[in-house]
């Protein structure tokens, strides 16, 4: 009763902002203005006469009066480009008579003169104050009821650089940036096919955030792509500043601690998993994309995996999702065994444990909170400290406060390993999404070990199975391919399969075209003895 009272609350995803009229609202069509002045008049009054914003005037020889003039806002436009606009438009002041009367004409001058600009025709006012604010040049020309938008931004920019949060040894070492137009061209430097399509939005009532959807066109599932589409259009917000905030507009289940959307840095991470079926939403002012539809077991998959043999990765896999099952029921076990379930412990190893816990003042459950809570907040720390000392301190601290606690005579050594093994663990969960989902529901799991012993962590653990298994992204079930079965899938799961041997996308994610390699390129394992008849070289 109390998840159907939430998410009677709570809007679910798919409905979320239906009403959005706000966003309509600001949108108006109201034309420029034909006289020049006016029109930078209403420039300084809606820019709040800000510092930054440069008013360029032309003027022409035989008068005084005003014909031509650039706008933009300073830091947002590259200036070698502009100086050369400035250039290119004082030597065309002579013939400006010539371009002024006719836009496909001063358009076809300025795309000469400046061959690296994107330019495009301006009629509406906020059309051009969000050409602006998008670090655009506007040339404004008196007497015409249009202006001329010149896409030569620059300024200041991060460098590409190798991801930080997921790093790996063999395979690319570029990450995106906090440039939508960079990022683009990382991702199409590796899928160069024209069935490569973006689609873009403008999300965010102030912020006016790009957010652009990527995807396929003929691997991607065209419902998919219809449905994601429609809650892009249907968010109606204020502000969009990360991509963490598209990612709770656009998720199914808004209630669960699990992730149903894989947010990554890693251009080759979203080229394959397109190529896979998937789409990715792409914004900008933040490195990371949002890939799905998903599964839980993609939560396990690295970049390494595809660029290693298939043996190591799946031995990798392996140690991931026992690692996983480690660091969600390893201090629940504890807990369960030496509180309730001793019988099951071999006598020696029953009685190291007991003489160990003969001076501790607390039981098992407080001491495995007590040393939790002690540790997360060291990693917070250790997240929030300057860079230099940050891994010193939660390495440091780690160490003195578990020494000087066993020492104390607070908690028991045997604690001290297992919630240090645990976390260790978790650390091992490549996206840092799930391994925060474990994080939370470990301390739930610990609270009914505490009570009930081993039939409190059955109790939790079968509510969360049948959670997975109701859980879905974008109408492809979580826990695909187990449940529901897919045969086809088994080969890129816990097990990953040579590529030679992987010939179809996976059946739940991907369109119409499954095929992945044409059957004559897998390898020939025939003896060549048996094959050498007829071959003059071998003759």
């Amino acid at each position: 009763m109390l998840m159907s009272w939430i998410k009677k609350v709570i809007k679910p995803a798919k409905s979320r902002g239906q009403d959005a009229v706000r966003a309509k609202q600001y949108t108006s069509t109201v034309p420029i203005n034909i006289s020049l002045s006016q029109t930078l008049s209403f420039l300084q009054s809606k820019l709040g006469n800000s510092p930054d914003f440069i008013i360029r005037d032309f003027s022409e020889k035989s008068t005084d009066s005003n014909f031509l003039a650039i706008c933009y806002i300073e830091g947002l436009i590259d200036q070698k480009l502009l100086s050369d606009l400035i250039e290119a438009l004082i030597t065309e002041m002579d013939s400006a008579a010539s371009y002024i009367s006719d836009v496909h004409t001063a358009t076809a001058l300025l795309k000469k003169k400046l061959p690296m600009g994107n330019i495009q025709i301006i009629h509406s006012e906020d059309q051009l104050i969000h050409a602006i604010l998008s670090g655009t040049v506007i040339i404004a020309i008196d007497g015409i009821q249009y202006a001329l938008a010149i896409t030569i931004s620059g300024g200041i920019r991060r460098a590409i650089e190798e991801p930080s949060s997921q790093t790996v040894i063999r395979g690319p070492k570029e990450g995106f940036t906090e440039e939508l137009s960079t990022n683009i061209t990382l991702l199409r430097r590796r899928l160069k096919t024209p069935d490569l399509k973006l689609e873009s939005h403008i999300i965010g009532l102030h912020t006016q955030t790009r957010v652009t959807l990527v995807y396929i066109e003929g691997i991607a599932r065209p419902e998919v792509i219809a449905e994601v589409t429609k809650r892009l259009q249907a968010i109606d917000t204020d502000s969009i500043l990360e991509s963490g905030y598209i990612e709770e507009f656009i998720q199914d289940e808004p209630i669960t601690p699990f992730p149903t959307m894989i947010n990554t840095e890693r251009p080759d991470t979203v080229a394959g998993c397109l190529l896979d079926g998937q789409f990715a939403v792409m914004v900008d002012g933040t490195p990371f994309v949002l890939i799905a539809p998903v599964t839980f077991f993609n939560f396990f998959q690295s970049s390494d995996d595809y660029y290693q043999r298939y043996d190591i990765s799946t031995f990798l896999r392996m140690i991931r999702m026992v690692s996983f099952i480690i660091a969600l029921l390893l201090p629940s076990m504890y807990i369960a065994v030496t509180t309730f379930q001793q019988e099951i412990l071999p006598t020696t190893l029953l009685i190291t444990l007991a003489s160990q816990r003969e001076g501790t003042p607390f039981p098992a459950l407080m001491e495995a909170l007590i040393m939790e809570l002690i540790f997360e907040v060291i990693r917070e720390a250790g997240v929030r400290m300057p860079r230099v000392i940050g891994p010193a301190i939660s390495i440091v601290g780690a160490l003195v406060i578990g020494q000087a606690a066993v020492e104390a005579g607070l908690v028991s050594g045997a604690m001290v390993i297992v919630v240090s093994f645990t976390a260790i663990s978790n650390f091992v969960i490549p996206y840092f999404n799930m391994a925060s989902a474990v994080r939370l529901i470990r301390f739930a799991l610990m609270l009914l070990a505490g009570t009930l012993g081993l039939f409190g962590i059955l109790a939790g653990t079968i509510p969360i199975l049948v959670h997975l298994v109701s859980l879905k992204s974008f109408g492809v079930n979580y826990m695909t391919p187990y449940a529901p079965f897919y045969k086809s899938n088994m080969k890129d799961l816990l097990i990953r399969a040579p590529w030679w041997a992987m010939k179809t996308r996976p059946d739940e994610k991907s369109g119409t075209n499954k095929t992945r390699q044409a059957p004559h390129q897998y390898p020939d394992f025939s003896d060549p003895e048996e094959n050498t008849e007829g071959s003059d070289t071998q003759k």
